[in-house]
């Protein structure tokens, strides 16, 4: 758009001539998409373990069941409605009606990855599997693949890491209304029992090149390849998933219910002719701050608030895991994996009381193959601090030998001020509870 207080005019294309178009975009097709290109057959089994747990096979075999949804309404820590966009999962009952972050995904490197979806209602609606390499029809980008009726998206991951997913469509709103989830590639065995191995449970196994940090025990070397399955992977007893996102009640509350005032009318200026403006999309003013589904209480802008004890993440919602935490509860000697995710579009900074070694950043493992020629895991003392910015990941490994009773703190800063001498602003301090015993 336009700089403001400035003489500078971007032009832009009419769109006269292009109704059709527009109007694709405010009455998304109900008939079904083109059937899936190159279509396989889905061998991932994490749908069919996760049915037999809770004695309801999905609808499809090997097959997610996913709907983009909206109207779910949630209270704040005060009390306070906030309507939000959600994925729903029609297999899971508890996910039936949506939840927000969407369900944890967990797939298996080297399956065929298929989700049947729908679109349900205006504005219309992508997935986009953010940090995966699916053909173009496959990657749910907006424009360039399409908007869903009925589609079978079809991919099948390279990498052991920490991903999401996300609505790409309209992303600016879509993403901040609540429409993404986190997905996490797994060793391709994870999900196949006997071996040492739990499917359900813990300890697991993720990516990482750990050769330079012997206080995690089980790193394997070896070539990567289906022969061997662990090989630049470790063990890791706990799991925490942090999901940081800063929400402003007005975009959801006032302009969400209004899903045109970010478009353009017929004419060429953007900013001026449109109603990006007039839909307060400019003025992005944080109020709620959550962490994986957690309202943080305490208070408005300026405050800090506590995530409580023992949040732990449903097994329903992860994919058949149990015990997945948001608030750190474990023992001494063991290895603890923290998988963060910035959904803020706020920066924020992430502080730990213990040292932590990085092992991965965006979905892939530092110092592995084909990339261990440059990076490498590297250690963050306690105190110090990790900037992210949005859509970016982190994975965190902690080993305590002693008693840890402490906080780790998320600071979300206002970008208005980033990096201007003086002017950094902190809006929300968040204290999640780290208890190694």
């Amino acid at each position: 758009m336009a700089l403001p207080n400035s003489n500078i005019i971007i032009p832009r294309r009419s769109i006269a001539g292009m109704e059709g178009m527009w109007a694709k975009m405010w009455d998304p097709p109900t008939e079904s998409n083109p059937i899936t290109p190159e279509r396989l057959n889905p061998t991932n089994p994490v749908p069919d373990f996760v049915g037999t747990l809770i004695g309801r096979p999905p609808a499809t075999p090997n097959t997610l069941d996913l709907e983009l949804l909206d109207g779910l309404t949630l209270p704040a820590w005060d009390g306070v409605n906030i309507d939000f966009m959600t994925f729903g999962n029609k297999d899971i009952p508890l996910a039936s009606g949506g939840t927000f972050p969407g369900t944890t995904i967990r797939v298996p490197r080297g399956v065929i990855f298929h989700a049947t979806t729908k679109g349900k209602g205006p504005p219309p609606h992508t997935i986009h599997w953010h940090g995966m390499e699916p053909t173009p029809m496959n990657d749910g980008v907006g424009h360039t693949s399409m908007e869903i009726g009925d589609y079978t998206y079809q991919w099948q991951p390279n990498f052991i890491g920490s991903y999401f997913y996300h609505c790409h469509r309209n992303t600016v709103q879509h993403f901040e209304m609540g429409l993404y989830g986190f997905l996490i590639i797994e060793p391709p065995d994870a999900y196949t029992p006997g071996g040492g191995n739990n499917p359900g449970g813990y300890p697991r196994r993720t990516a990482a090149n750990t050769s330079a940090f012997p206080q995690f025990p089980g790193f394997q070397a070896g070539e990567i390849s289906p022969a061997d399955p662990h090989a630049y992977t470790i063990p890791y007893d706990y799991e925490a998933l942090w999901v940081c996102d800063d929400v402003d009640s007005f975009w959801h509350n006032v302009v969400g219910q209004e899903a045109k005032a970010f478009y353009p009318s017929i004419l060429t200026r953007p900013g001026v002719d449109d109603q990006f403006f007039h839909g307060h999309f400019h003025d992005f003013n944080a109020d709620y701050w959550y962490i994986t589904g957690v309202s943080v209480d305490g208070g408005y802008q300026g405050s800090t608030g506590t995530i409580p004890p023992n949040v732990v993440v449903p097994m329903d919602l992860n994919s058949g895991v149990t015990g997945m935490q948001v608030s750190i509860n474990a023992q001494t000697g063991k290895t603890i994996l923290v998988r963060c995710l910035c959904a803020s579009y706020n920066s924020m900074r992430v502080t730990f009381p213990v040292d932590v070694v990085i092992i991965a950043w965006d979905g892939r493992a530092l110092g592995v193959p084909p990339f261990g020629r440059y990076s490498r895991a590297y250690k963050v003392p306690a105190g110090t601090s990790i900037r992210m910015s949005v859509a970016r990941r982190f994975d965190a490994l902690i080993r305590s030998t002693t008693s840890v009773n402490d906080f780790a703190t998320v600071e979300f800063i206002n970008t208005r001020g980033e990096n201007v001498p003086g002017r950094e602003q902190i809006v929300k301090t968040a204290l999640i509870p780290i208890v190694i015993n």
